[in-house]
């Protein structure tokens, strides 16, 4: 989790490669309204989030039932939104991926083809609520490099799967 360009594909397919699982990427299941809203560089509100964050969880609940670990690529900017995702029954952890605004904000304006432009990434960290005080959460630093996240995620996922400790 965390703000546009700060890795969340990336690390979840590096997750995904390294301990196994589905990839749920987030942004595939916005509604075109919100699409559409965020390519004219319009945030979206918590209204917008609502469905968007249903599906999600219904995605979240398909891959267990389906006995599928599921690492999910997903902003959930706001703690309610966070809670929304484990309100779906299984048990979420999530990785923070903190990066500084201008970080961000290089990073977004160099992508090619996706729809959220550079000028939202103010309203992505006015947004931010950083789970700081959240069970089951690593925060890491999403400027090293993919690879050596995905790293500090599989340790850390190892030592809850082994009821130590659960957030760093």
């Amino acid at each position: 989790m965390g703000v546009a360009g700060c890795g969340k594909t990336s690390v979840a397919q590096a997750i995904v490669a390294r301990l196994g699982g589905c990839l749920i990427e987030g942004d595939a299941f916005h509604p075109q309204v919100n699409v559409d809203k965020m390519r004219r560089g319009i945030a979206l509100t918590d209204q917008d989030r609502r469905g968007w964050l249903d599906r999600l969880v219904q995605e979240l609940a398909a891959a267990q039932q389906g006995g599928d670990h599921a690492v999910l690529a997903c902003s959930a900017l706001k703690r309610r939104y966070r809670d929304r995702l484990r309100a779906g029954g299984a048990c979420l952890g999530f990785v923070f991926l903190q990066l500084p605004e201008a970080e961000a904000l290089s990073r977004v304006a160099q992508r090619v083809g996706h729809f959220m432009p550079d000028s939202l990434v103010a309203s992505q960290f006015a947004d931010l609520e950083p789970p700081s005080a959240e069970a089951l959460v690593l925060t890491v630093d999403a400027t090293l490099p993919v690879q050596a996240i995905a790293e500090q995620v599989a340790h850390w996922y190892a030592r809850i799967q082994s009821g130590g400790n659960k957030s760093d």
